[in-house]
């Protein structure tokens, strides 16, 4: 048995996965606030599944953490996690020290990349060769699968689209350039042009949209077009087979699929190349309930030393998600 953490900004998921790939437990609580708070919320999100498993923590095959902010994987030293209150952490030192055993840091959509990644192959007929995942949450950014790993690229940094300037007279980043994608096409984005009272402006955006305003349109078509040129930056760079879209935007669910998917089918009538690459039929959406971070945060924490290794992590199985539910991953 496996055990993975998601550890956000505001709450952490903590989920222990069988030999079968199954997500046989799941736990979520509060995250706490800095350096101390968070390795806290760590050690507890462990004991409880542990406790609920009835097994010691050095007993699991394996532990791995998802987390924001720039990870090494060597270390697992994580920084610049400013939204968990701390500029560097010896996230995998510390935890490693305290429970007798190794445990694993990647970044958080990497390894919710990871986890999509043997959703898609499950419910293929085929493993899946390439695939990206997509997250639309407060910030942009996409994790990237080759051949059942991750791609990280030379510095870490495979994957981080959100920095992609798409309009020079746009608005400064935060990663100090001036119109990336991340600035028109995410939660950060909304929030920001279209202030709200809303606990999801994104919501109270798309309903003015619905109604009628004109600028809550233009911004709602902003954020499409801009999602939809995430999705087709994807595939030039990489020509992955899958697109997945998850992150807290994706809970708008099929509406925001379809939309995305009539504006890359727009842009294949007027191109014949785009319309070569089929993008609309790349891109899918984690279903609604997946813990994708925490399960791939298990996988990352997995043995990949042999051969018989590597299949087993990459078996995890997910037609009964599609077909019955997230709750079915809950035995």
């Amino acid at each position: 048995m496996r055990l993975g953490l998601d550890i956000g900004g505001t709450k952490t998921d903590a989920v222990a996965v069988d030999a079968a790939g199954r997500v046989v437990d799941r736990v979520r609580s509060v995250t706490g606030f800095g350096a101390e708070a968070v390795i806290d919320t760590a050690l507890t999100g462990i004991a409880t599944i542990a406790e609920r498993a009835g097994i010691a923590p050095r007993e699991f095959e394996s532990i791995g953490i998802g987390i924001p902010g720039q990870v090494d994987v060597t270390t697992g030293t994580v920084a610049h996690a400013v939204n968990l209150g701390f500029d560097e952490l010896a996230v995998g030192g510390r935890l490693s020290a305290l429970l007798g055993r190794e445990v694993k840091v990647e970044n958080d959509v990497k390894a919710a990349a990871l986890g999509a990644y043997h959703l898609v192959s499950a419910e293929a007929s085929r493993p899946a060769h390439s695939m990206a995942y997509l997250n639309l949450g407060t910030g942009l950014a996409a994790g990237l699968v080759i051949d059942g790993r991750l791609w990280r690229g030379s510095r870490g940094a495979a994957g981080e689209i959100g920095h992609i300037p798409v309009d020079p007279a746009g608005v400064r980043c935060p990663c100090g350039q001036r119109g990336c994608l991340e600035t028109v096409a995410s939660g950060s984005a909304i929030a920001r042009q279209w202030p709200s009272d809303d606990a999801v402006p994104v919501l109270s955006l798309l309903a003015a949209a619905e109604a009628g305003d004109e600028r809550a349109g233009r911004i709602r078509s902003l954020l499409i077009d801009n999602v939809a040129a995430a999705v087709r930056v994807l595939v030039l760079t990489v020509d992955v087979e899958v697109v997945m879209i998850g992150g807290g935007l994706s809970a708008l669910g099929e509406p925001l699929l379809g939309e995305v998917q009539r504006v890359l089918a727009s842009w294949a009538v007027e191109s014949p190349f785009l319309a070569s690459l089929e993008l609309d039929s790349r891109v899918q959406l984690v279903p609604a309930g997946f813990p994708a971070a925490a399960v791939g945060a298990a996988l990352v924490g997995a043995p990949t030393g042999r051969r018989d290794e590597v299949e087993t992590v990459t078996g995890i199985g997910g037609s009964r998600l599609e077909k019955e539910g997230a709750s079915t991953w809950l035995k």
